[in-house]
């Protein structure tokens, strides 16, 4: 795989939608948010990321936000 497909296949699985099997790191609720991050990847709950998005957004390559699932009707 050349660097090109590779960092495809990373930007396709930052993007990924989560599911309900994804917890946040902070305390194991659902997570809503994606923090991909030059080394590895941090999941948040709506609140976690709400708390850390200052600090954390700006050094995030991706950050995949799906809090407005929260108030979809």
């Amino acid at each position: 795989m050349n660097d090109t497909q590779t960092a495809t296949l990373e930007a396709d699985e930052a993007n990924a939608p989560l599911t309900a099997l994804d917890r946040c790191d902070s305390c194991g609720a659902q997570a809503y948010v994606r923090a991909t991050m030059e080394r590895g990847t941090l999941l948040f709950c709506a609140h976690h990321a709400a708390k850390h998005r200052e600090a954390m957004q700006p050094l995030a390559l991706v950050w995949h936000d799906e809090t407005a699932k929260l108030t979809e009707a």
